[in-house]
């Protein structure tokens, strides 16, 4: 058990899950969301003072073990300290559906806070490690210092905003679209902690895509080829789970372009195109 005194803090911090610049909540109307150039990234910030102000265990977690499952009693909350995680719901006849993924400083288990029990289950993409919080020592010591209730309440805006973000992608975006915004969701993660960009591991498969995106395998699999053969992205030769990004703005390009009602033609192409020429 690693145990720490608690420490006042003085600067609230924002919420290292928020969505920088995604171009699906950006319609007609609305004021552009900030890149993530104009935004400080307080990660490292929010785990320094969860650090400084709440007694947490260390937990290394292996790919698919899971953090917590479905019905099990809520005690505890969970941050991230490495590595990437899906949370799934299932349905009465036992059927899963991936609706969140989460990286370094995101937060799980907000859901059983409600009902005292989870509603889903957390489960590692790859190895990580979280660090974990009892609910009721991360009450008391959010009394006193104040910039950690800050810090839990912007966590859970931001989960929120992701999950509105999701649906709307969901609602609106055609396949290939769709597809292009989850690589470039995932890069921009990466970007907002401070990793590469141009050369990512996907540690989901095909059908989990598929199934986190509301599409079939082999839907996913012909827009990554689509994808590929634009340009946009390409795939390592060690496996297709490594993906190369030679545009970033491409993905936005393509997604815009399907937003763009008036727009017509091949938008795949015709992004890529444009990255390139520029």
């Amino acid at each position: 058990m690693h145990t720490t005194s608690a420490s006042t803090a003085k600067a609230a911090t924002t919420p290292a899950n928020t969505r920088f610049n995604n171009p699906t909540l950006q319609s007609a109307g609305r004021q552009p969301t900030p890149t993530r150039n104009t935004v400080p990234n307080h990660w490292r910030e929010s785990l320094a003072l969860i650090e400084a102000s709440v007694p947490f265990s260390r937990r290394v977690v292996r790919a698919g073990e899971a953090v917590f499952m479905g019905g099990d009693a809520f005690n505890c909350l969970h941050v991230i300290h490495a590595g990437q995680f899906k949370t799934v719901n299932f349905t009465a006849d036992g059927r899963g559906q991936v609706v969140g993924l989460h990286f370094k400083g995101d937060w799980l288990g907000f859901d059983g806070i409600a009902s005292g029990q989870h509603s889903c289950d957390a489960v590692a993409l790859d190895t990580g490690e979280v660090w974990t919080l009892r609910y009721a020592a991360l009450i008391e010591a959010c009394s006193a210092v104040p910039a950690l209730m800050r810090t839990v309440h912007a966590a859970m805006s931001g989960q929120i905003t992701r999950e509105c973000g999701s649906l709307l992608s969901l609602g609106t975006l055609p396949a290939d679209a769709r597809v292009a915004n989850f690589i470039y969701e995932w890069a921009e993660a990466l970007a907002a902690r401070d990793l590469r960009t141009d050369q990512i591991t996907v540690h989901m498969s095909r059908a989990e895509i598929g199934n986190y995106l509301g599409m079939t395998l082999e839907t996913v699999s012909r827009a990554l080829s689509r994808l590929a053969q634009c340009g946009v992205i390409n795939f390592d030769q060690k496996g297709r789970r490594d993906i190369g990004i030679p545009c970033l703005q491409t993905l936005r390009d393509v997604i815009q372009r399907a937003l763009d009602s008036a727009n017509t033609g091949p938008w795949p192409a015709q992004a890529a195109a444009g990255c390139r020429a520029s």
